[in-house]
């Protein structure tokens, strides 16, 4: 748990919603701190925690069975707020002397809620017997509310959409706020955080990086400390923020596998080195991770045999850096989030093709994680407030892995500079069409499939490459993004007649629905 002695704490009780993230991000937009922590090991850091208000999130479980999660009752004696979102109202009831039953219609997206009494938690979102649109999620129904509470709000399928005990502060909520399809959520958050809880709303990525400089400086003292730099924007703005701290005593590693974005590895050098005056260990290793991956073709050995290599080339290189007792890493918040998260699931087999693997725990550094608190749009922030280039730390996500999850089956030198080159004109057609800040992720993927055509008086059998590009608020669900046609074929046509190798592109609108939780 982190010193954050000068912040006001929303806890966030976590169980096991796939969107519990959004509630923490929503809290953080409006510039309060808080954190997300399992329902079942709330109670052992409750008091050290000292929250000043609570939020009890969705989840998948049905609160009227008798082995469903409960929030610890200690909350609910804390003289603090308490907003129950979804599951979270639903346990709330349940506990403090109301009803919850199954059996009952289920109500899943769009729906609209009616005004029925006035509280400050809806502030701003209508007068009595006005109609705000939510989304619902819920297959259980609330039949009886607790002593003490009041409807505010009811929708057609919830006669307790929201309920309000203005006496204890206490709170429920039956749709999610947190998600973009209830369009005036985070207001209704705001007022729970700001109107309710009184939080001031201090927490800045300024205040957040004078309080890091410091907190670092204690870690480390007079040891060194080495950063495994990928070039990517989390482990950059680590390295600005650590070398803030510490100096000279941070030495980056930068090993270039050989499939990264074209000419990226000269630009991090340029960067780091040049600009920023960090120590750089600049390793091209492009050759050994290129020569490895020959012939293979299953993604998940591509990503063991990347994950391998770069340890032993990291291990190689900072084992020549005498006297290191740190190792620095980009770990964000939903890293930490995920790796003690109440609910199981496929997240981390989804994940397994983003990430190259940990250290080996031989290595004996103790880790600097600087970022470990942070979402990746409040690592951006920092970035931007560190002073890295807009245009750096606004960069599209890119998988650990590199470009070799973008080429399905075999790789060769080959393949990946036709992707490198077709990736480039594609970006920098975006680019030119002031669209990259609209779209949240776009890459070229190389497909495994030739097809025949005819390019001037000649036949061609070349590759297909797919082109993506989505839109997103925070990374968790996504669409499609529609291009205007004319980009779209100046892109196509520049690839086809300037990457030798590409004869057809395609555009691929998959979109991303909610309930998934990753993209490439």
């Amino acid at each position: 748990m982190p010193d954050t002695p000068h912040h006001d704490r929303v806890l966030i009780v976590d169980f096991g919603s796939q969107v519990t993230q959004l509630i923490a991000r929503r809290v953080r937009e409006s510039g309060v701190y808080c954190e997300i922590h399992p329902y079942d090991k709330v109670a052992d850091m409750l008091e050290a925690f000292a929250p000043r208000a609570v939020i009890l999130s969705g989840g998948p479980a049905s609160a009227h069975e008798a082995e469903s999660p409960q929030a610890p009752q200690a909350i609910f004696e804390l003289g603090v707020p308490v907003l129950g979102i979804c599951y979270g109202e639903m346990t709330m009831c349940a506990q403090l002397g109301g009803a919850v039953e199954g059996g009952h219609a289920r109500e899943f997206g769009r729906a609209e809620i009616r005004i029925a009494r006035e509280t400050p938690l809806l502030e701003g979102l209508g007068d009595i017997g006005d109609e705000e649109t939510v989304w619902m999620s819920h297959g259980d129904k609330i039949t009886a509310i607790p002593p003490g509470f009041e409807v505010a709000a009811t929708s057609e399928g919830s006669p307790f959409a929201v309920i309000a005990d203005e006496g204890r502060r206490m709170y429920g909520v039956q749709f999610h706020p947190e998600v973009a399809h209830t369009p005036r959520g985070a207001l209704l958050l705001r007022n729970f955080t700001h109107r309710i809880a009184g939080l001031s709303g201090d927490w800045t990525m300024a205040s957040f990086r004078a309080e890091s400089v410091a907190r670092i400086r204690e870690q480390v003292g007079d040891q060194k400390v080495i950063c495994g730099l990928s070039g990517g924007v989390d482990s950059s703005v680590a390295a600005v923020l650590i070398h803030e701290a510490i100096g000279e005593q941070l030495t980056c590693v930068f090993v270039d596998t050989g499939l990264l974005r074209l000419n990226e590895a000269e630009q991090v050098v340029t960067m780091f080195r040049d600009h920023y005056n960090i120590p750089l260990v600049h390793v091209d290793a492009s050759g050994l991770f290129l020569g490895e991956l020959a012939g293979v073709s299953d993604p998940e050995t591509k990503r063991k045999t990347i994950g391998r290599l770069f340890i032993d080339v990291f291990d190689k290189e900072s084992a020549k850096i005498e006297g290191a007792a740190f190792l620095a890493q980009g770990t964000l918040y939903p890293d930490v989030i995920e790796s003690v998260s109440a609910r199981g699931g496929p997240s981390a087999v989804i994940k397994s093709h983003h990430n190259v693997g940990g250290l080996p725990d031989y290595m004996k550094l103790k880790l600097v994680e600087p970022l470990r608190e942070l979402f990746k749009d409040e690592v951006r922030a920092l970035g931007v407030e560190l002073g890295l280039p807009p245009a750096f730390v606004g960069r599209h996500p890119f998988p650990g892995p590199g470009l070799a999850i973008r080429i399905p089956g075999e790789i060769s030198p080959e393949k990946v500079a036709v992707l490198q080159k077709a990736d480039a004109i594609y970006l920098d057609e975006i680019r030119k069409a002031g669209l990259y800040d609209s779209i949240w992720q776009a890459f070229a993927v190389l497909l495994p499939v030739k097809t025949v055509g005819v390019m001037g008086d000649a036949r061609t059998y070349e590759d297909v490459l797919a082109l993506r590009a989505v839109t997103s608020t925070d990374g968790m669900t996504a669409d499609v993004f529609e291009f205007p046609w004319d980009v779209l074929t100046r892109a196509a046509t520049r690839i086809v007649n300037e990457v030798r190798g590409v004869n057809r592109v395609v555009y691929d609108v998959t979109s991303k629905p909610p309930g998934t939780i990753e993209w490439e």
